[in-house]
């Protein structure tokens, strides 16, 4: 009988107070005494509902093993205490892992993923050193920091404007003059890696190189040139004096023309030169009119040579009847112009008022 009551112990002893499936709900080490008590209230555990429930928000309640397992994932994420109300911790962790592998991919799609424009090449660095040059369209390059893409505008023509600022632009001619020129470079990139690798300042240096090939050209002509006709000239020499310039430099670039916009004397002898100007165009004009008058006279007096040739030749033909005919047409213009009149011919009577009756048939003829 004994026996049997120690076996009864052991086995409510099992289902009693807080022993349930996940084992002791006390905490390490502690526990609460079992209730004798079988009443109706019991779970299925042998501990009432409510006072279970009492126990785990009290002061003095253990966790379960869940809660454990909870808690070493929070620290492993490096989670909080799930108090306040927030997210849990694993959650949380794994949403900013999301975020950063959202962004790794984000930069490495950005910076490996190029798109050239027409007109345009992409000079390629590995680690700041030149590599290639990329054409139109879209091209694919090792993320940075490792690979990095210049765009670089390889067909616009880009201009500027030189000299006529001050007057540390005058320019010396072949003829010891000043000359106040100013003018226009236009250029583009040929080679875009050698534009940005080779020269520090490319456009501080192509306006020294343009200034250079100016002087170089106006020392060599007189200023009448520089500001007449020659204008096209000086242009193409200039603009092949810049290109071997700055293809000795390797600077990448294409020279495409210059054009001059002002070739004037200084300021300060502009009005007199203006004068001298028009003086010696006006002496031209003199010249210009003397050299036409006397082109009217060669002229003539070689049509009256001609004349005279065919007169000739027709004297020779019948000399006697020549010389007549030039002896009538003589006395004709000679004696038209006296009052006058000689007649030789027998029977005729000497005097007759010739004069007046030809002055009488004028005056008739102009009166009709």
């Amino acid at each position: 009988m004994s026996i049997n009551l120690g076996w009864g112990g052991r086995v409510r002893g099992l289902f009693a107070d807080s022993k349930g499936p996940w084992g002791s709900g006390g905490g390490e080490g502690a526990s609460e005494p079992a209730s004798s008590d079988d009443g109706p209230g019991n779970g299925p555990w042998g501990e009432p509902p409510r006072r279970g429930r009492r126990s785990a928000l009290g002061g003095g309640a253990s966790i379960s093993a869940l809660d454990e397992l909870v808690r070493r994932s929070r620290a492993r994420f490096g989670g909080g205490s799930g108090g306040g109300g927030g997210l849990p911790g694993p959650a949380a962790g794994s949403l900013v892992l999301w975020a950063v592998a959202a962004l790794v991919l984000l930069w490495l799609v950005v910076t490996s993923t190029h798109s050239i424009d027409p007109g345009q090449s992409g000079v390629v660095t590995t680690f700041g050193r030149y590599s290639r040059t990329l054409g139109p369209g879209v091209s694919f390059t090792l993320p940075s920091p490792i690979e990095r893409v210049t765009k670089v505008d390889v067909q616009k023509i880009q201009t500027f404007d030189l000299g006529s600022e001050s007057s540390d632009d005058l320019m010396l001619t072949g003829d010891q003059n000043l000359l106040d020129l100013a003018y226009s470079v236009r250029w583009n990139i040929r080679s875009p890696e050698l534009y940005l690798f080779q020269m520090a300042q490319p456009d501080e240096t192509i306006r020294e190189v343009a200034n250079s090939a100016m002087r170089a050209v106006i020392s060599q002509v007189s200023l009448n040139d520089a500001m007449g006709d020659k204008r096209a000239e000086i242009e193409t020499q200039v603009a092949e004096n810049m290109q071997r310039i700055l293809d000795s430099y390797h600077s990448g670039i294409q020279v495409q023309g210059i054009a001059i916009k002002q070739a004037d004397p200084p300021d300060a002898v502009n009005d007199a030169f203006k004068k001298v100007t028009a003086a010696q165009q006006q002496a031209q004009q003199y010249v210009n009119n003397a050299n036409s008058y006397a082109l009217q006279l060669h002229q003539k007096a070689q049509g009256e040579a001609t004349a005279f040739d065919k007169v000739y030749e027709q004297y020779k033909l019948a000399p006697e009847v020549t010389r007549r005919r030039m002896y009538y047409e003589t006395m004709e213009d000679v004696l038209s112009k006296v009052d006058k009149t000689i007649v030789e011919t027998p029977g005729v009577t000497p005097y007759l008022p010739l004069p007046q009756v030809q002055k009488g048939q004028s005056e008739q003829e102009r009166q009709q």
